[in-house]
């Protein structure tokens, strides 16, 4: 089992399918000691890695060129793919080789992040490719989706009835994201609905919302139909939250593997209002069509507010 901090990793096996190699115990698994990724919940890795770096010291060098597009915020999924890649988690139990994050997060951090790249005339890197990785249900790879803490085990399964024992709900602290054009230009959600919440199911840690689509402003692979749908989380919270009854505007990610729309953390969900919508539809042009405005992908509406930009179009916000 590892541990990071107090918490120990728990790895889904339903989303790893991993299985026990022979000769496996003898894998060199070491201390994460590359900075950037502390804060990931694995604190083990093996070199050389998905990189051929042979040791951390050359891994710190190579991933800090990133840490610029970090900054940006472009993709909540960026720092969880790269460390998978710097600093891939080792399991000392099961194979020799480190495990690949999931082609679905590479992807996402990539349509989150290249356009960024792209803006200042870089290209997304070959070494860092999504077409030669893993897929969820096809292989064994890593995907924030497929990682628990041990927060879980203080509400254990009751194998008896199926049942968990204990509730989670009050350690819940949702860090609430106001729709703004910055943050949809900084964090290009894969889709965006208009839908009334129908309820909001908890079974053991895992919650899913049923919403019934009303509109849909933005999709991308997974398709989304004017139905009932489920939105996944990746926790026992729903952040954010909903309410029964209540309609939203949903900004949010899907995980195409499994064609799955997902609420995580990063995702936004505000009571609707015709205003907003309006907005998201203009700001997700802004999105596809970057070069059209002079003011700069990142800006806020009040930054465009303040007059500074001469183009109509764009002071409307």
């Amino acid at each position: 089992m590892l541990c990071c901090g107090s918490a120990a990793l728990l790895l889904a096996l339903a989303g790893l399918f991993l299985s026990r190699v022979p000769g496996a115990q003898g894998a060199a698994c070491e201390p994460v000691r590359i900075p950037l990724c502390k804060s990931l919940p694995w604190n083990m890795t093996k070199m050389p890695n998905h990189l051929h770096h042979s040791t951390q010291a050359n891994a710190i060098l190579a991933i800090e060129q990133f840490e610029g597009l970090l900054g940006t915020h472009c993709s909540p999924d960026l720092l969880f793919f790269l460390c998978a890649m710097y600093a891939p988690i080792c399991t000392i139990d099961f194979q020799h080789e480190p495990i690949k994050p999931c082609k679905s997060v590479c992807e996402r951090a990539r349509a989150g992040c290249e356009p960024v790249l792209i803006k200042y005339r870089h290209a997304w890197p070959e070494s860092l490719a999504c077409e030669e990785l893993p897929v969820y249900d096809r292989g064994v790879c890593i995907s924030p989706e497929a990682i628990v803490t041990a927060e879980g085990a203080d509400f254990p399964m009751d194998s008896n009835n199926g049942n968990c024992r204990g509730s989670g709900n009050e350690r819940c602290k949702c860090k609430p994201i106001k729709a703004t054009q910055k943050t949809y230009l900084r964090n290009n959600y894969n889709y965006v609905i208009r839908a009334k919440v129908k309820e909001v199911k908890t079974k053991c840690h895992d919650v899913t919302a049923v919403v019934e689509v009303k509109e849909i402003l933005k999709s991308s692979l997974v398709n989304i139909p004017k139905d009932t749908v489920n939105l996944y989380t990746n926790s026992g919270c729903l952040c954010p939250p909903l309410s029964a009854n209540e309609e939203y505007i949903i900004m949010g990610y899907e995980d195409e593997e499994r064609s799955r729309l997902l609420l995580v953390e990063g995702s936004i969900a505000e009571k609707w209002k015709d205003r907003l919508g309006k907005k998201v539809k203009r700001w997700d042009q802004k999105l596809r069509h970057p070069g059209k405005g002079k003011n700069e992908p990142g800006q806020s509406d009040s930054a465009q507010k303040s007059g500074k930009n001469s183009n109509p179009r764009q002071t409307r916000n």
